[in-house]
């Protein structure tokens, strides 16, 4: 509230005569919403999200083999509508002008046929039971391989060690083994007449020797014009395997059933029109392929019940929609570079991108922790300190390549504001890459990815529903929703919030990493190395100041984000100068 002034004068009568107003005044000031703050929309979201609709569309989709095309990634999406509807979304093709909730399901033609499992089985010849069969080894059928002859195939099988040389092998009308990865040798097989391949490639962090039945799922190019088939073993069956051929020339039987054939891509787009600023929007992607029921149904079921609980909000005039807020299911990584690069237009007004990801897990199961991979930022170049990669793996990134903006510690602070509320860990990692939140950073847009890991299950056909935890779901979707509900009704006093708490967040972060820098140049580093890291976060913050102006801007924003500019500034110059 502005300051009131009236000055000194012995006229009561103009004293009198100005009370009227002065109290108008504060009748109007007081009349005024109070400015929303992130609780204000926790409190909203935290009463109507269970984590029940997360949880049971979670369950339903996992029952799938998921790929674009294929039955359960029609099943999903048509899940994912009829959900919709039942939450007062209106097909777009049937809504008035009047209705703000809507959405659509794209279709688009395939340039390469769908697949899907239908059953598989891997036994060695003189066994009496089978190595691996598909009802409890999901995963152990190569994407996109064909089927065998409905009896099966018999065949001899061919060791293939490490680095050898193909083109000097008999292996026409065999079965190829191999203890690696194969696609450096994939055309030389099926030019050389390879029936198939068996391979064991489980990573160390899948923890194989203790979880020796997971298998993690693989892939064969499109098989259009070939006839071949993959098939993983899990560390049990390796075993077996290599037992066998250890006695001698072994034989296997296999039979793989699939389906190829020609489909549309599907994806499906919801939104809530913005009321002031309809062309603005925050885009939450979550994709439906991959097997897992963490990885990503998980991320399918969270993103619709915040899609419902957001529609109940708006029905019911709780929150006010100023920017539009849109939900996109479909294939992991195109699906949303689509929908950025299709619609230049739309794509100017996407102001904030986020990614759920394998966003579910039991943690006391899976291992690993929720993490929110960071916007590029010098974490991605300079990993130290609390900051740590994933078992994921991350390439060191230029300063050319950094992404100041707020949504960083907007999104963490709001995070970690859940995370006490309900004793639930959250945590960071540098910017990786690799899922939905990519297509944003490429188009310059500011985009963060919500996920898990590490995760011993990842990837594997013990990626079930019993690793996935409600209580998980509604704290990811919770935080997410009331987060997103913040930035879209977002306006200047709302930056002025955001700076205020990113300003104590940049303080903390050059302190810290000005302490790092001191250990560092006890153990051989150079003052102009760690002069360079600490101007690397000041000069990142600076610009992330500036980014808030997107908000609202006016001129006390303005002139607070030029006095937390220079206060940050001073202070990490005094700092540098410490530095000996």
């Amino acid at each position: 509230m502005g300051k009131i002034t009236i000055n000194k004068t012995n006229n009561g009568k103009r004293i009198i005569a100005l009370l009227p107003f002065f109290l108008l005044g504060l009748i109007v000031s007081f009349a005024q919403k109070p400015e929303k703050t992130s609780d204000t929309y926790f409190n909203l979201v935290r009463p109507q999200f269970s984590g029940d609709l997360a949880y049971k569309t979670t369950e339903y989709v996992a029952q799938y083999w998921r790929v674009p095309g294929n039955t359960g990634f029609n099943n999903s999406v048509y899940w994912i509508a009829d959900a919709l509807e039942n939450a007062g979304y209106v097909l777009e093709t049937k809504a008035t002008p009047t209705d703000r909730l809507t959405y659509r399901i794209e279709k688009r033609p395939m340039e390469k046929p769908t697949w899907e499992p239908v059953s598989a089985s891997l036994q060695i010849v003189g066994e009496n039971t089978p190595l691996l069969v598909s009802d409890s080894n999901r995963n152990m059928t190569y994407l996109n391989s064909v089927s065998t002859p409905k009896a099966g195939i018999t065949a001899d099988i061919v060791y293939l060690k490490p680095g050898e040389d193909v083109s000097s092998m008999q292996i026409k009308g065999k079965v190829v083994y191999v203890e690696e990865g194969f696609r450096n040798y994939y055309k030389e097989l099926v030019s050389n007449g390879a029936l198939g391949v068996i391979t064991y490639d489980n990573p160390s962090y899948l923890q194989p020797k203790k979880n020796k039945t997971s298998i993690q799922f693989r892939s064969l190019p499109s098989q259009t014009n070939t006839n071949f088939w993959g098939i993983a073993l899990s560390y049990k069956a390796k075993e077996k395997l290599d037992e066998a051929l250890k006695k001698g020339p072994t034989k296997v039987h296999v039979n793989i059933q699939t389906k190829i054939y020609n489909a549309e891509e599907l994806t499906i787009i919801a939104n809530i029109r913005g009321e002031k600023k309809p062309s603005e929007r925050m885009v939450f992607s979550a994709h439906i392929q991959e097997p897992g029921a963490n990885d990503n149904a998980s991320g399918v079921g969270a993103q619709l019940e915040m899609a419902v609980v957001a529609a109940n909000l708006a029905k019911t005039a709780k929150v006010d929609f100023n920017r539009t807020l849109t939900f996109l299911w479909g294939d992991e990584i195109s699906s949303t570079h689509r929908y950025i690069q299709e619609n230049q237009e739309r794509a100017k007004g996407i102001k904030w991108g986020i990614s759920l990801d394998m966003v579910g897990e039991n943690t006391a199961l899976t291992g690993g922790s929720f993490l929110i991979e960071k916007m590029p930022d010098p974490s991605a170049i300079w990993t130290r300190g609390n900051d740590k990669h994933s078992e994921w793996g991350g390439q060191p990134l230029s300063l050319e390549q950094m992404k100041p903006h707020y949504l960083n510690d907007f999104i963490i602070l709001n995070f970690k504001k859940q995370g006490k509320y309900a004793h639930w860990e959250v945590n960071t990692n540098p910017f990786e890459g690799g899922s939905d939140h990519t297509p944003f950073l490429r188009a310059n847009i500011p985009g963060l990815l919500l996920w898990h890991f590490t995760d011993q299950f990842y990837h594997t056909d013990n990626d079930r529903i019993d690793k996935v935890s409600q209580e998980t779901l509604k704290n990811v979707g919770t935080a997410a929703l009331a987060s997103a509900l913040q930035l879209v009704n977002g306006n200047s006093q709302t930056a002025l919030h955001i700076l205020s708490t990113m300003e104590k967040t940049a303080m903390a972060r050059l302190k810290e990493e000005f302490e790092l820098s001191k250990n560092a140049l006890n153990n051989n580093s150079t003052v102009a190395v760690e002069r360079q890291i600490l101007e690397a976060w000041e000069d990142w913050y600076l610009n992330a100041f500036e980014t808030l102006k997107d908000l609202g801007e006016d001129v006390t924003l303005s002139q607070e984000i030029e006095n937390a500019q220079h206060r940050l500034s001073d202070f990490n110059k005094l700092q540098i100068k410490r530095l000996k």
